[in-house]
């Protein structure tokens, strides 16, 4: 295996399927079965999802409100999701730990790197709710806090294309894809895959970051195994 150790990010509107908004639980099902897929061929899986089929603190309705506030909205937001994905997860086998940033007791345990290290060692998928517990920061930022916490090898980011392209390729036709970019090619020609914050905090420690498309249901397994899949950023 390429990676023993990685964190996988999820966004939130990948949750929806076809729908506008909300959670398909068909679409969270199929990313269970994903993620045991790689889990069978003995990853160490954490897990970090986003919260915008639910809240965007940076949306319309956001902005009609005070920032903290709509940031706490969207964290929760986070922490329904990951209460999904660990349930349909524990229905294919696999006793997801759940960890946030914010706290909530009655659901979810204190983000704690060394018991997270520990569980995920032990075979235990962990997911990471709540962001970093703090406003001002989005969850791609609290994907690669986490990450590095647990000395994960790389960030693997599923989206609904194939990689990272020089214009939106959902939008343009004549966009052309990158197999591999540099963090300051990345930022230096805006292509907003994450923000600047997390793209530093990558860069700083070195952290490789792989953007694919989770749609299709085998790529998973086969950035896994070393194959060429997505976007490559370091």
């Amino acid at each position: 295996m390429k990676y023993n150790r990685i964190l996988l990010k999820i966004s939130g509107e990948s949750l929806m399927g076809e729908q506008t908004f909300g959670i398909d639980p068909d679409k969270v099902d199929d990313f269970a079965w994903q993620i045991k897929a790689i889990f069978d061929l003995g990853v160490e899986i954490g897990l970090v999802v986003g919260g915008g089929n639910i809240f965007r603190g940076l949306s319309q309705a956001g902005k009609q409100m005070e920032r903290t506030q709509a940031d706490f909205m969207g964290m929760m937001a986070t922490i329904i999701n990951a209460m999904a994905i660990q349930n349909s997860l524990m229905q294919h086998g696999l006793n997801a730990l759940l960890m946030s940033g914010l706290k909530v007791e009655k659901v979810a345990e204190e983000v704690r790197p060394l018991k997270a290290k520990q569980a995920l060692s032990a075979g235990q998928p962990v997911i990471f709710a709540g962001g970093t517990g703090n406003p001002f920061f989005t969850t791609d930022t609290g994907a690669v806090l986490r990450a590095l916490e647990i000395d994960a090898d790389a960030i693997l980011k599923g989206t609904r294309v194939d990689g990272i392209y020089d214009k939106d390729p959902e939008k343009f036709s004549d966009a052309v894809k990158f197999d591999q970019i540099s963090y300051d090619e990345t930022l230096q020609n805006e292509l907003k895959i994450m923000d600047a914050t997390a793209f530093a905090l990558a860069k700083e420690n070195k952290l490789p970051i792989i953007v694919f498309n989770m749609d299709k249901a085998d790529n998973l397994v086969k950035i896994i195994k070393g194959e060429a899949i997505g976007t490559m950023v370091n």
